[in-house]
């Protein structure tokens, strides 16, 4: 069973793989310089937060917290 903060880490880390995923297709379709912007800090964050996520994650790992068949959540 997974542990209830380690399944909100694995779900932090889905999102910002959704979050760079959408950038990226953003950064495709965008039409002007605004939406640029707007991808582009969507990526930053994405980045910023799957750092600390994973920090976290490791974290957890260390403190023998996270067991390794804690595998990520099958998207849906």
């Amino acid at each position: 069973m997974i542990r209830p903060c380690n399944e909100k880490i694995l779900r932090t880390l889905e999102l910002v793989e959704r979050m760079i995923d959408i950038a990226d297709e953003g950064d495709i379709v965008r039409e002007d310089a605004g939406c640029g912007v707007l991808y582009g800090v969507l990526r930053d964050s994405a980045y910023k937060i799957k750092k600390l996520a994973e920090e976290e994650k490791e974290a957890h790992m260390k403190k023998g917290w996270w067991q390794q068949s804690e595998a990520p959540i099958p998207h849906e």
